[in-house]
């Protein structure tokens, strides 16, 4: 096995009792000794700390980099207004997704975020921009950290008071100790919360100056699942890869209007063809919320049938596990289109098919600062 790579709050993750495992080519805490469960449920009720350095930031400089990323990119960047970000997904010519990323617009440049397994393979996509004369300049001396929760404002707001007035999707530039800090209003966990890029030098001070509130605690990979699962956030290589379509990973929301067949910049990016005829008539398949009976959480890689005998599955899980704020299991598949909410399906464990209750996304509701 390759080293692990080591962010920059590798020791004090170490300290604080975190149980290190394997993460896209990261040494990254799966969970701390307060355990998933309490985490999640911190999270939800007060706030949570994530160590995020194992993302890649990037870069992007030139006077048309709005209108370059949109070759790669179907969202609107060109019209997205400095001091905000938004969602988008890189597509390939087939029209399945890449990765999803965010993409802020910081004035005299675009910020992005991406995943951090798929990190390398975004910024060589991103370097054929180069030749339209945009500059991709990949962020590696810098840290990123992520406070979630409901008291995740008032936390972050004792030590940079200019935070409070932030909206759900804004960023913004702030000096904390004579340190320059580049925060966005935004996270993965269906809560309200900040994320927070530091220079490496400074990312434990800034931690461990968080972690002081009585409200914080660490947080690891284990209950930052069970968050977005929750909240109906799909997660890369899991709800969606390079075979899945916008409109298949529900997701059409991510390509708005005047992308689409008929706007006025309409297409552009790669797949194109593929993507904007089934945004038009609606998938045939797509992500999916499921309510297992009983207690059992149902895994990635369940198959799911119609019946409760007989037949070929009609999809597997995705993603599949308990959601404490729930108090049950959850779970989503991509399952055909015209199933109602509502409606039975089967997932079949250990030989035995269980009743599955199809549910709209997300199960818990999101709270964030409109």
């Amino acid at each position: 096995m390759a080293d692990l790579r080591r962010t920059a709050l590798y020791d004090l993750n170490l300290s604080l009792g975190g149980k290190m495992v394997p993460f896209a080519g990261w040494d990254m805490p799966v969970q701390f000794p307060m355990g998933v469960m309490a985490e999640h449920l911190h999270t939800r009720t007060a706030a949570g700390l994530f160590d995020v350095s194992h993302m890649g930031q990037v870069i992007l400089r030139g006077d048309t980099a709005a209108q370059a990323l949109e070759t790669l990119v179907p969202a609107d960047i060109v019209g997205l207004e400095p001091g905000r970000q938004r969602y988008g997904l890189f597509t390939n010519d087939a029209g399945g997704i890449l990765d999803d990323l965010m993409i802020a617009n910081k004035g005299d440049h675009l910020l992005l975020v991406v995943n951090a397994a798929c990190a390398d393979a975004d910024i060589a996509h991103l370097r054929q921009l180069e030749a339209q004369g945009i500059q991709v300049q990949p962020v590696t001396d810098r840290a990123l950290l992520a406070l979630q929760g409901p008291k995740a404002a008032a936390v972050l707001a004792a030590l940079i008071p200019g935070v409070a007035v932030m909206r759900f999707m804004d960023v913004a530039e702030f000096d904390w100790q004579g340190v320059t800090l580049w925060v966005s209003r935004s996270g993965y966990t269906g809560e309200d919360g900040f994320e927070i890029s530091v220079p490496l030098a400074e990312a434990e001070a800034l931690a461990r100056a968080l972690l002081a509130s009585p409200d914080v605690a660490p947080i690891g990979l284990g209950a930052r699942d069970s968050l977005r699962l929750e909240a109906g956030m799909p997660l890369y290589g899991h709800d969606m890869d390079a075979e899945t379509r916008p409109a298949q990973a529900a997701l059409g929301w991510s390509v708005p209007k005047l992308r689409r067949q008929g706007g006025a910049r309409q297409g552009g990016f790669p797949g194109a063809s593929a993507v904007l005829p089934e945004l038009a008539r609606g998938p045939a398949r797509t992500r999916r919320g499921l309510r297992p009976e009983g207690r059992a959480p149902i895994r990635e890689g369940v198959a799911i049938f119609a019946a409760d005998e007989g037949g070929a599955p009609i999809g597997k899980v995705c993603s599949g596990g308990f959601g404490p704020s729930v108090g049950g299991p959850i779970a989503m598949a991509v399952l055909p289109a015209d199933l109602s909410d509502g409606a039975t399906v089967w997932a079949e464990l250990r030989g035995k098919r269980v009743a599955v209750t199809l549910t709209p996304l997300p199960f818990h509701k999101p709270s964030y600062k409109r």
